[in-house]
């Protein structure tokens, strides 16, 4: 042991007795202590690899948040967003900012030719991020190019970009190519964002020739928030018709944290079960301990011992190993975090107040089920008689 800790032995006798009991028996304690580092170890890194494995999937697909996108249901007519019905959900969402936009495909020119989705929106800057270049404050003929898009095809800042789309002329459909200049490169969204721009060009609303909007995004403050304004929707627009389809992100928000906290206690009760065997060990180590010193058990109850005095001893072997085991197994935890961290989120040191929590839960667990796993030694070794103990 620790030379250090022993003014702290000496003034907890009992524990010190218990330490030097230990001591005795090195390979079994060793063993007993191995068991708890490994359930600790399991219940705490399992955790851990969990609440990484989140927020790994979150990154990728983004800050789901609490927007809401409203669309016009086949029961409408006429079967889009009007003017009319952007002011309405201006009216009912107060203070929330409503972004009216236009969805088309079209297609880039020249020999590598592929579709591409616009949108047509009237504050992209209320929707998106820029990472190159700007939006300029009155936009009307410029383009907005994600991320992705730009990757794809080489685009900068200030490049112009073809696109083709198709217009009825004279009752006719025939092909028209657009030219635009590239404002800016909007910054990368995860999946989940609406009108989601990576693959995507956004331009102004005046380059569709489609009457009204296919969509309407309500930005909400929170969760609480955008469920009110939803009902309000629903409410106003489907008086006797399902005209107005409201979808709440919110819910899919809540439906993957549902999700995952599913898969942590999963992961926990794996953990768990390491950590029962571990209590079983240690009630197996203790027990026999038990049975190996019977006659100085006998002894120290001849010489005065109560039986309350034999069982903080046995009990406090029982919770130093699970205190050795607990400590040794949540460093070892960290360790293993660590490098789950730097796997799934590239830093090695993102631990969460979550991913503390459970460490916290698997040294709890260790240092309880290794003092529950000695109740029944240390009560059996209380209960010996003297005269029978030392007869052996």
């Amino acid at each position: 042991m620790v030379p250090v800790l022993e003014p702290l032995w000496r003034r907890v006798p009992t524990f010190l007795i218990a330490r030097r009991n230990l001591t005795r028996a090195r390979t079994r304690t060793a063993l007993a202590i191995l068991a708890i580092v490994i359930g600790v170890v399991a219940i705490a890194s399992l955790g851990m690899f969990g609440v990484a494995f989140k927020q790994a999937q979150l990154d990728t697909i983004g800050e789901i948040g609490s927007d809401l996108q409203v669309y016009a249901t086949g029961q409408k007519d006429p079967t889009y967003i009007t003017d009319s019905d952007v002011q309405t959900i201006e009216r009912l969402a107060g203070d929330s900012s409503v972004v009216p936009l236009k969805q088309q495909q079209r297609r880039t020119t020249g020999d590598g030719s592929t579709g591409v989705t616009t949108y047509g929106v009237t504050d992209p800057e209320a929707l998106y991020d820029v990472s190159r270049g700007s939006i300029p404050g009155n936009w009307r003929n410029g383009a907005l190019v994600g991320a992705t898009f730009a990757d794809q095809n080489d685009v900068e800042p200030g490049n112009k970009l073809e696109l083709q789309r198709t217009t009825t002329r004279d009752g006719e459909q025939v092909q028209v190519t657009d030219t635009y200049r590239v404002q800016a490169i909007l910054a990368d969204a995860g999946q989940a964002a609406p009108a989601r721009p990576n693959d995507a060009v956004v331009l102004p609303v005046e380059q569709f020739d489609s009457e009204g909007y296919t969509q309407a995004i309500v930005r909400t403050d929170g969760a609480e928030q955008a469920n009110a304004t939803a009902m309000a929707i629903r409410e106003e627009f489907n008086t006797r018709n399902d005209v107005i389809m409201v979808y709440e992100r919110s819910q899919v928000s809540d439906q993957i944290d549902q999700a995952y906290a599913q898969i942590n206690l999963f992961l926990l009760g794996i953990g768990a079960i390491s950590l029962v065997v571990a209590g079983i060990s240690i009630a197996n180590v203790m027990l026999m301990s038990v049975i190996e010193r019977k006659q100085e058990i006998g002894v120290l109850r001849a010489v005065g011992y109560h039986r309350m005095d034999v069982l903080r001893i046995m009990l406090a072997e029982a919770a130093l190993l699970g205190l050795t085991g607990a400590l040794i197994g949540t460093a070892l935890s960290f360790g293993i975090g660590a490098i789950i961290n730097a796997a799934l989120l590239g830093d090695p040191l993102a631990f969460t107040g979550e991913a503390l929590r459970y460490a916290v839960i698997g040294f709890a667990f260790g240092l309880g089920v290794s003092v529950i796993g000695g109740l029944y030694p240390a009560w059996k070794a209380a209960r010996s008689e003297p005269v029978e103990a030392l007869r052996g």
